[in-house]
């Protein structure tokens, strides 16, 4: 390194922790912020990163990361957060529908976006005899694409350990309560925080100053409403369980159960640790209070729509502790063009959020960082204080990172809808949705799913043939049964049809338009 870089780096270094000012300062040490960090630092800029609690954090959601996002992350340089911390390969889905089983995985696509494998749908009978539980360092048979999954603080972890080795970044542990802007104008010049004392537990003032300032406070974020003045939509609860040395195959694959009102997604996050999330719809009369509340909805309406040998693991787990599962809400925020906030941007959950069910939400922070970190880059925008060239940069960001994350909240939206159908209509399109894996049209959807391909018009041509297989399937069922008089029915499976076509319309259509305008 050259003499005037290092001398540079020092400088930099002195200045943000004397006069904590730096060329960006990131609010949230957590999945986006370390990312977007790690990036513009790896660019040269000086970069302060701020983060409440630097301790391991205990969350169930960020557990399972899409291959879309594995290729994210070695885009950043951040591949290697991902060892070391006991994490298992995933190689694809199995669902589990009402006692009848499919599996498939991850297709390769080539950079132009074709699938280079056939469909890999496999009906299965039982599930079997052998222990199907991930061990580390499992060996898949080709080159198909890979996502892995983890002890979310484990990784968390590593992102700051890598921000922490990294010498154009300083992290400081304090509380960030407001934004401080100029006095003739509404530019956010950087971060009021309040730095708690650990000998005397007293939180004193403090401030820190950038050209720019990148918020990323999560889901519950504090700023989102002066920001960006949106609300998330919450349609359910996750609630978790770890089950220990559950034997689930096939093995490096993300398990969705659905069963009568019950929905469940189980992966393995480590050697011993399988990771269970019971979706609890609000209201649902199971889970009343009076009833015995979710307690009861995971004993009386889940585990009898899980498979037998998974069942004994469940109680157990839920045995082991009398209090309510750790939960979390379920939210969907559509994302919000940026371009008239001077000095700040929102971005992560904070920004964007889609129902968890299809492990999406790494994948689009990773993807989010990798645009945005390439539109500051300093040949474009030399001068991050330039709120001009930046307000370009994020109305480019709007529509670029479309491509892909239009295509993950969608299929979050939908498929949740579909997979906890709560009428007929849903049922029948969840019906046909099975159906269509079966069939072995998977490999379009799973590569969507995986955030490797990047075609929101597929992911359209894939929803709405899975809708007439449904309706095909349900017209089937109508006339049956009568013999040659089936014909009779025809006329009610019409009507029908039109329902099923407009209720996929409802679900799908709007969350749709919403993500690609």
């Amino acid at each position: 390194m050259a003499e005037t870089e290092q001398s540079r780096e020092v400088r930099n270094r002195e200045r943000r922790e004397k006069s904590h000012e730096a060329d960006v300062v990131v609010v949230g040490a957590g999945v986006f912020g370390c990312a977007i960090a790690f990036a513009l630092a790896n660019q040269g800029r000086s970069v302060i990163l701020l983060e409440r609690w630097m301790h391991e954090p205990d969350r169930i959601v960020g557990e399972l990361l899409q291959p879309g996002g594995v290729e994210a992350l070695r885009k950043l340089g951040l591949e290697h957060t991902l060892e070391g911390i006991d994490a298992i390969p995933c190689y694809g889905y199995h669902v589990v529908y009402r006692g009848e089983e499919v599996e498939f995985a991850y297709p390769r696509v080539a950079e132009d976006g074709r699938l280079l494998v056939g469909g890999s749908a496999s009906k299965t009978k039982q599930n079997g005899a052998a222990n199907g539980h991930a061990i580390p360092n499992g060996k898949k048979s080709d080159d198909r694409p890979e996502g892995r999954s983890f002890h979310h603080g484990r990784f968390i972890m590593n992102l700051r350990k890598a921000c922490l080795g990294h010498p154009n970044i300083s992290v400081f542990e304090t509380e960030v309560v407001a934004t401080i802007k100029g006095e003739n104008s509404d530019a956010v010049l950087g971060v009021e925080t309040r730095t708690k004392n650990k000998t005397t537990g007293e939180k004193t003032p403090d401030c820190f100053f950038g050209a720019l300032t990148i918020i990323a406070d999560g889901y519950a974020s504090i700023f989102r409403k002066e920001l960006l003045g949106t609300t998330p939509i919450v349609r359910s609860k996750f609630y978790a369980l770890e089950l220990i040395d559950c034997p689930f195959p096939p093995a490096y694959h993300g398990h969705v159960v659905i069963g009568d009102q019950a929905l469940a997604l189980l992966y393995q996050i480590g050697t011993h640790e399988t990771r269970a999330l019971i979706d609890v719809p609000p209201n649902h009369p199971a889970a009343a209070p009076e009833a015995g509340g979710v307690r009861n909805y995971i004993s009386t309406v889940v585990i009898p729509a899980l498979p037998a040998h998974v069942q004994p693991y469940v109680k157990k787990a839920l045995e082991a502790d009398n209090r309510i599962p750790k939960s979390m809400p379920n939210s969907w925020l559509p994302a919000r063009k940026q371009t008239h906030n001077d000095g700040v941007i929102l971005l992560g959950d904070a920004h964007n959020m889609r129902h968890p069910l299809t492990g999406g939400g790494m994948t689009v922070a990773f993807h989010d960082a990798v645009i945005l970190s390439d539109l500051l880059r300093p040949e474009l925008v030399p001068d991050l204080s330039d709120h001009a060239a930046v307000r370009r940069a994020m109305g480019q960001l709007h529509w670029r990172r479309k491509q892909l994350t239009s295509i993950i909240n969608v299929l979050a939206q939908a498929l949740y809808s579909l997979f906890a159908a709560d009428d007929w209509q849903l049922r029948a399109l969840q019906k046909g949705c099975f159906r269509y894996f079966e069939r072995g049209f998977t490999d379009e959807p799973v590569a969507l799913l995986g955030g490797i391909l990047k075609r929101p018009l597929v992911l359209a041509y894939n929803f709405y043939a899975v809708a007439f297989l449904a309706i095909w399937l349900n017209t089937l069922e109508t006339c049956s049964g009568w013999g040659p008089l089936g014909i009779l029915k025809l006329p009610l499976a019409l009507v029908q049809a039109i329902l099923i076509l407009w209720k996929a319309c409802v679900v799908f259509l709007p969350v749709f338009w919403t993500e690609l305008r």
